[in-house]
């Protein structure tokens, strides 16, 4: 093969890989800390403090426990895609011969998404009238996509399969009646696969594995601030950040991923209505994913692709608002609601296989108190995603249009969670 083929077959290779990787976290931020906060949205989750999830999001909130608190549980997130009316086109558009030349409509594919669990426990235990500490594990990012082995635009679609696990230990400090301050140290293990094949209407790799990433997994370590601001018994406001740490995950062959992961601040607030059953909560949360503008890949053994190579993403800050409501029905059964308004956080770049959009929430949950010290929760939201545009493609300067698609995507969830919380 003389050099001119094998600089225009590598570079294809790098242009077609760098439009269809797909990113772990992908705007899919799991919020699954508790089977609680599912049912209401998690509206006024930093500062409600009803079981030991809240230090989760929010480690000054331990400060409000007078006991040891102990809850565990788990979330189901089942994602339901449709890919519908793709269009795809091979290897230089306008070549020959005709078979890399005339477009392709591709199947359309209503479930490319799947089902995971994703565990969580946590315990908060007051040291005195000032102190607290508390440890926890449950998982923040998360997300999986499986296209079939036929799907015409292959280099589009493959396998995305990724979860990241957080475990935390945090302390809390309660200043005064009003004030109270909170830390903690999180430890993130995170675990993915990553897997694309070239279309066969891609010239020189078609049928060839463009990344094959298996496994991979690694170590990273971030931190968590708080604070809450008491009114009274009725009402108060919280404040938390939690800062994020760059992420490289390697496999067994020694291939490696790296990627950022999104700072989290979030505002909350709670206000029981004096002399009623009801409460009202709310949320505003940041979440920067704008410090996700790309991948990079390394030691790439198992592709077409040898070395090393960044694939950009370039997403933007998203943000989420929610508002619930609580009912104190009686002695043994707590009820509640609530609504999410979730911005997407892809903004020019988009993709099929990782499709994202503006999302609503709509949850609702239920406690039933087993005794004073004890209770079970469970809550469950629907989550509907706006249909969006996509047009991907892949391209290389002097060189032209290598492949691309079009296609419409449209992404939507079922959350459920069922926890059981204790003080002692």
């Amino acid at each position: 093969m003389n050099k001119k083929r094998l600089f225009i077959r590598s570079a294809i290779a790098v242009a077609v890989a760098a439009s269809s990787t797909s990113a772990f976290a992908a705007g899919f931020q799991l919020n699954a800390q508790s089977a609680t906060g599912i049912g209401r949205a998690f509206a006024g989750d930093a500062v409600i403090a009803d079981n030991a999830a809240v230090m989760a999001r929010n480690p000054a909130a331990m400060a409000l426990f007078d006991e040891n608190a102990f809850s565990i549980g788990f979330e189901s997130i089942t994602t339901m895609i449709e890919v519908k009316d793709a269009s795809y086109c091979g290897t230089i558009c306008n070549a020959t011969p005709e078979q890399f030349r005339n477009p392709v409509d591709v199947q359309d594919t209503d479930y490319v998404g799947g089902t995971s669990i994703a565990p969580n426990i946590h315990l908060i235990m007051p040291i005195n009238e000032k102190f607290a500490v508390g440890f926890n594990a449950y998982s923040n990012f998360g997300t999986k996509t499986e296209f079939s082995d036929d799907y015409a635009a292959s280099e589009y679609g493959g396998l995305t399969d990724v979860m990241s696990f957080n475990l935390g230990i945090a302390g809390s400090y309660r200043l005064n009646d009003q004030w109270s301050f909170g830390a903690g140290v999180d430890v993130i293990y995170g675990q993915g696969t990553m897997k694309r094949t070239a279309s066969d209407k891609v010239m020189l790799v078609g049928g060839q594995d463009l990344l094959n990433v298996d496994g991979a997994d690694g170590i990273a370590v971030g931190f968590n601030v708080g604070t809450v601001y008491e009114l009274d018994e009725n009402n108060r406001f919280g404040f938390s950040y939690r800062y994020s740490p760059e992420f490289e995950a390697k496999d067994d062959k020694g291939q490696t991923i790296t990627l950022p992961l999104p700072d989290i601040a979030e505002f909350s607030g709670f206000h029981k209505i004096e002399d009623t059953k009801f409460a009202v909560h709310y949320s505003v949360q940041y979440i920067g994913w704008g410090a996700f503008d790309q991948i990079g890949f390394d030691n790439l053994q198992d592709s077409v692709l040898k070395g090393a190579y960044n694939k950009p993403y370039e997403w933007q800050d998203g943000w989420h608002y929610s508002i619930g409501g609580t009912y104190y029905l009686n002695n043994n059964w707590t009820l509640r609601t609530g609504y999410m308004y979730d911005t997407s956080a892809q903004d020019e770049l988009t993709s099929i296989s990782v499709p994202d959009s503006d999302r609503q929430w709509l949850s609702a949950g239920v406690t039933y108190h087993i005794d004073q010290k004890s209770s079970i929760d469970f809550g469950i939201t629907y989550l509907m995603g706006d249909e969006v545009s996509v047009s991907e493609e892949t391209a290389i300067e002097g060189v032209g249009t290598l492949s691309s698609v079009t296609a419409t995507t449209q992404a939507n969830a079922i959350l459920m969670g069922l926890q059981y919380s204790r003080s002692f």
